[in-house]
């Protein structure tokens, strides 16, 4: 397929902020897709390999730049401004090439198999040479496309394609093309089948052979990494059982952060929420599960939790959040911050699925194949009752363990990937804290010069796909990397505008605009009306507490849930 017919479906899309048009311009380009070029969908969603896959672009500004420069003639200097003015590199890139096409009157038959061709060579590239290797398959492409075709080559180099569409927005058009009604019950089919498989061009794959029956071949892979069930909240123990049904489980809610554990034979691998593969940053955990789980091949979902080694006592997640992304000094991570592994589910075992089983049977599985090894790996704490005095009993014992509340689950549900589901509820003490995006900020003055100081936060607001600003915050941070060595998993100013600084996309004076990566949880006092920002509300004293490098962006505050919040607040928080 020609790349410039791919290129021309994400104008279309591009044209339309409608959900709906969206959907019907992808259901008629999927119906008239031939399977050999069913990796067009992973560039329709600006990759080039399936989500599971552990392979990225991983191209950095600096380089796309050089590329367009060789490519276009242009100097580095000159194309380093016109990013500045148009926030985009993609538009960039559509300029340049286009007065060079005019000039040059240069042919080209770019397709979509070239262009993954090439982009996969990228991250397999090492040693010596690397960068200019990779240069010239850049420059290649780039020499080639047209000016529409360079500006979505240049948006996938740079992991930002900009058409206004998710996985959800492909899920429904697939629908639309292979089912003659676009139900519920098709839609929720292909649904579990894309969180289950993780790959969105198997899931198109086997819908152009076989229809909805082509989907009973889809089940998650040991080793492969599979999205995470999810929960939705609840005020308190009365609404949870309102919820979930009685009885039900009633469980610890961990500080820690998601495990989903794969052990297949002697080989087992580590993920977390956002499908990371961590199993060389966690070694111990990998032999715990070698030496206390019974099982030949399983997958256990469980939250690891961290504890002083001396004490005993858990820590919170910002304590020990830097483990997840530490490259070297394993060891003396190991050493110095400790993991215990609680297990709270199971998926798999000895070659069966089970996530159509009831919880309940789930569970009695995971107690069964455990031998319980505190502060190593144990059974997620929990109690079954129908009783709300015993239920807010044992939420309480959770708060006083250092645990950020319970969880509830219907114990006849079964296990769904990916999605927020009302048969699993997590309750914590009144909802002051939120995770977030920073999507903009400001450069400091006096001593804090040069690096930014006080940072855009925003919510996602479902409706209009749409990143919205709900307040600003320059506080919970440290001052110097001294003092945040003293404390652990403490953040600096420079660290963070370090880690930011690669995702700016605009600059204005002082300010910034900052594409949505970094994630963080903040607290806050309440949440006000406010004209200010985009999401129509402002969050009084927000105080940074934490890096969340294990959420992916579908995790952060939806405006729906800033809303729930802020009606639920009113008359029940008082200051002063």
């Amino acid at each position: 397929m020609l790349y410039k017919n791919l290129a021309e479906i994400y104008e279309a899309l591009t044209s339309t902020p409608k959900r709906l048009e969206k959907t019907t311009i992808l259901s008629k380009f999927l119906h008239s897709l031939h399977e050999d070029d069913k990796d067009a969908l992973y560039l329709l969603l600006g990759d080039i390999y399936p989500e599971w896959s552990e392979k990225k672009i991983g191209i950095s500004h600096q380089l796309a730049i050089k590329a367009l420069s060789k490519a276009t003639g242009n100097s580095e200097s000159d194309i380093t401004k016109k990013w500045k003015t148009l926030g985009d590199l993609g538009l960039v890139a559509e300029e340049l090439v286009s007065h060079k096409k005019q000039a040059t009157l240069h042919s080209h038959s770019l397709t979509t198999q070239k262009v993954i061709e090439n982009l996969r060579k990228l991250p397999e590239l090492v040693g010596k040479g690397t960068v200019d290797k990779k240069l010239a398959l850049i420059t290649e492409l780039l020499t080639s496309a047209s000016a529409v075709e360079a500006k979505y080559l240049v948006r996938t180099l740079m992991a930002d394609l900009r058409i206004g569409i998710k996985e959800s927005t492909i899920r429904d058009a697939l629908a639309e093309a292979f089912t003659k009604e676009k139900t519920k019950e098709a839609i929720g089919l292909i649904d579990d089948a894309i969180n289950q498989s993780n790959d969105i061009a198997l899931v198109f794959e086997n819908l152009n052979k076989k229809g909805l029956n082509g989907l009973k071949n889809i089940s998650f892979e040991i080793g492969k990494p599979m999205k995470a069930m999810l929960a939705k909240k609840a005020k308190n123990i009365h609404e949870g059982f309102e919820a979930v049904g009685k009885p039900a489980a009633v469980e610890y809610k961990y500080d820690g952060f998601r495990m989903i554990i794969h052990k297949n034979n002697t080989q087992v691998n580590i993920f977390t929420r956002r499908l990371e593969n961590v199993t060389k940053q966690f070694p111990e955990v990998a032999e715990y599960v070698k030496k206390h789980v019974t099982g030949k091949t399983f997958v256990l979902d469980g939250e690891a939790v961290g504890f002083d080694k001396k004490t005993k006592e858990y820590k919170p997640f910002q304590e020990i959040s830097q483990r997840i992304r530490r490259k070297y000094d394993i060891e003396k991570m190991q050493a110095e911050l400790p993991v215990e592994i609680n297990v709270f589910d199971i998926l798999y075992y000895n070659g069966k699925s089970m996530i159509n089983e009831p919880f309940e049977k789930r569970r009695k599985l995971v107690e069964k194949i455990i031998s319980q090894q505190k502060y190593k790996i144990v059974e997620a704490k929990q109690i079954v009752t129908d009783n709300e005095e015993k239920a807010e009993k044992f939420y309480k014992e959770a708060l006083k363990d250092s645990q950020e509340g319970v969880m509830m689950k219907n114990l006849t549900a079964p296990y769904k990937p990916g999605s927020r589901v009302g048969y699993m509820i997590k309750i914590k003490p009144e909802e002051r804290e939120l995770d977030l995006v920073i999507t903009g900020g400001e450069y400091g003055t006096g001593k804090r010069f040069g690096g930014l100081t006080s940072f855009i936060l925003s919510c996602y607001d479902k409706k209009n796909k749409k990143y919205m600003e709900i307040g600003k915050m320059s506080t919970g941070l440290k001052e110097k990397e001294a003092s945040a060595e003293k404390e652990e998993g403490a953040v600096t100013f420079t660290h963070l505008s370090k880690i930011l600084t690669p995702h700016i996309t605009k600059e204005h004076g002082r300010t910034v605009e900052i594409k949505p990566k970094i994630i963080l949880t903040v607290t806050y006092q309440e949440i006000q009306r406010s004209p200010t920002y985009s999401s129509g509300f402002a969050l009084r004293f927000p105080r940074f507490t934490a890096l969340r490098n294990d959420k992916p962006l579908s995790e952060i505050a939806t405006l729906e849930e800033i809303s729930e919040d802020y009606k639920r607040q009113q008359g029940k928080w008082k200051y002063g």
